[in-house]
């Protein structure tokens, strides 16, 4: 039997796969759990229209986000903390600091889509870190800690 994947299967497909299971396994276990829905000519008709809208949806959106890495591009970060006199920083650089810096520049970013190259700052200096706008769209932005 023909069927459509709703969601992902171990060991069968993902998310709206068409594939080919034995009649007892889909109409016993994948239909109604909800795991999967016959593959009539309509239902496959209707599939094919959401993959297009869908596909169309995502080349908008990855086309904003690699607009948005473009003008990030080349970006220089002055982030400012407090130090002691050796140049040590009181605390940690984190992501929310980064996160603030690029909404000043006009640029909003989640501090969640933002990797340190660096897991913990504690000194004043130069570093990067790796922003992500799209699910693989990255921009590699430079920053200064400086004491304030």
């Amino acid at each position: 039997m023909e069927i459509i994947l709703k969601q992902d299967v171990n060991n069968l497909g993902s998310k709206d796969d068409v594939v080919v299971v034995k009649d007892g396994y889909a109409r016993n276990f994948l239909i109604p759990k909800g795991f999967a829905m016959m593959a009539t000519v309509s239902a496959k008709k209707v599939l094919a229209e959401n993959i297009k809208q869908r596909a169309h949806k995502e080349a908008k959106l990855r086309a904003e986000a690699e607009k948005k890495a473009a003008g990030m591009t080349g970006l220089k970060l002055t982030i400012g903390a407090k130090t002691s006199s050796t140049g040590k920083i009181f605390g940690s650089v984190n992501t929310i600091q980064i996160a603030e810096a690029l909404l000043a520049e006009g640029f909003e970013v989640d501090r969640k889509n933002i990797k340190l190259q660096e897991e913990h700052i504690k000194e004043v200096g130069s570093y990067k870190a790796k922003v992500k706008t799209h699910k693989d769209v990255f921009v590699e932005i430079d920053f200064d800690v400086v004491s304030e």
